[in-house]
């Protein structure tokens, strides 16, 4: 059986400074699992593979659109929105086509991304109303403002799909949502920042390994970015 009040009451308080005085990530997670039922370990379970670059396939976020769980749908919608806008940024950047390595999770023979959901909900990724603010904050010169600005508008979204809930399940995901973002910033400085965007840059290359050989136009762009 769920405590949920019990769970809730001994998270700590969370701002977007705010320091681990002890443990990290990991043990928070830990801790708040044992106290929950083989149910919500599973919607966790979602989260903890959302968190893993590795996992994020369009299969993953066709699933996660689909989860019983409203927190685990609008978060993954809202989450494959910020990050196909970043790889349509960097395409742009790179002069690569605008839909290269974009994740589609349509079912139809167009490539769409629309599909209804199982709990009948339509699913549009493609549109949210922060696509001009992401915009903005995207085109910034800033390499650690722009990532300090994308998380920043993941914390609105948990706190916008967290505004009605009190004691439930979906408060215990919005809080492991934020601290994961904590964690980052815990460990971040302006080098690692540096590394992000370079990593960033790989990722959205998806398998091709042929950059810088045979791809001049797309290796002069990419030096044209700054970092």
């Amino acid at each position: 059986m769920n405590n949920y009040e019990y769970i809730i009451a001994g998270l700590p308080s969370l701002s977007r400074d705010w320091k681990f005085n002890e443990g990290d990530f990991n043990s928070f997670l830990e801790e708040i699992k044992a106290g929950c039922s083989a149910g919500d370990r599973e919607l966790v379970g979602w989260l903890e593979k959302g968190f893993d670059d590795e996992s994020l396939t369009a299969e993953f976020y066709r699933d996660a659109m689909s989860c019983r769980n409203r927190f685990i749908r609008e978060y993954f919608t809202f989450d494959l929105n910020v990050r196909n806008a970043k790889t349509r940024w960097l395409n742009e950047a790179l002069g690569r086509p605008a839909e290269k390595d974009v994740i589609s999770v349509g079912t139809g023979d167009d490539g769409g991304t629309e599909f209804r959901g199982i709990w009948g909900d339509l699913v549009i990724p493609g549109e949210f109303e922060q696509a001009q603010k992401l915009d903005s904050i995207l085109r910034g010169s800033d390499i650690l403002a722009r990532e300090r600005g994308l998380d920043d508008l993941m914390w609105e979204k948990i706190d916008s799909l967290t505004t009605f809930d009190y004691f439930d399940i979906n408060v215990i995901l919005g809080f492991l949502c934020k601290l994961h973002i904590v964690s980052r910033w815990a460990r971040l400085d302006e080098q690692t920042g540096r590394e992000m965007f370079r990593k960033l840059v790989d990722e959205v290359r998806g398998t091709f390994r042929g950059f810088g050989a045979g791809n001049e136009t797309e290796n002069n762009n990419n030096k044209n970015i700054r970092i």
